[in-house]
C-alpha cells in the first residue's frame, strides 16, 4: 500500500476509553530508576565531625579529672554530678559526633575503661574530650 492511497483515509478509532491529559503525561513522567539513590546522596552529603586526639598535656589533665572522680565515688558521698563531651561513631561512615552529658555518675567500670551515669548511660573514657565535675553533687 502506497502513502497516496491511504493520505486521505480517516484515522481509525480504538476501542479503549480515551485518557485524560493527566493520565497520559504520567506515562512519561520520571520513575525512579535508581531507588534509594536520593537517599544514599543525603547521607554521603552529611556531615560527621573527626574524633579529636588529645595531647599528652590534654590527657594528664583529663587522667587527673578522671582520678578525682573515682576518689569521690570511693569516699561514699552524694553520686557526684559530671558534665562530659565525649565522642560518638557513626554507625554508618569514619567520623561522628561530639554530645555533651550532664548526670550523675555510678561508678567507674575500670575493666572497659568507661564511666557509667545513673541513667546507664555509658561513656568510654577513651572518647572522652572534656570533663568537669559540679562543685556541689546533687
Amino acid at each position: 500500500m502506497r502513502y497516496s492511497e491511504i493520505m486521505d483515509r480517516q484515522r481509525p478509532a480504538s476501542s479503549r476509553p480515551k485518557m485524560s491529559a493527566i493520565e497520559r503525561a504520567a506515562q512519561f513522567s520520571a520513575f525512579a530508576a535508581l531507588v534509594g539513590l536520593d537517599e544514599q546522596m543525603d547521607e554521603t552529603a552529611r556531615l560527621v565531625d573527626k574524633k579529636i586526639e588529645l595531647s599528652e598535656d590534654e590527657s594528664e589533665i583529663l587522667n587527673r579529672k578522671i582520678q578525682r572522680l573515682v576518689q569521690k565515688l570511693k569516699e561514699g558521698e552524694e553520686k557526684p554530678k559530671v558534665k562530659a563531651t565525649y565522642f560518638v561513631p557513626d554507625t554508618l561512615k569514619d567520623g561522628g559526633a561530639y554530645v555533651t552529658k550532664l548526670g550523675e555518675v555510678k561508678r567507674i567500670d575500670e575493666v572497659f575503661f568507661k564511666i557509667v551515669f545513673a541513667d546507664r548511660t555509658e561513656v568510654n573514657i577513651s572518647d572522652i574530650l572534656e570533663l568537669s565535675m559540679s562543685q556541689q553533687s546533687g
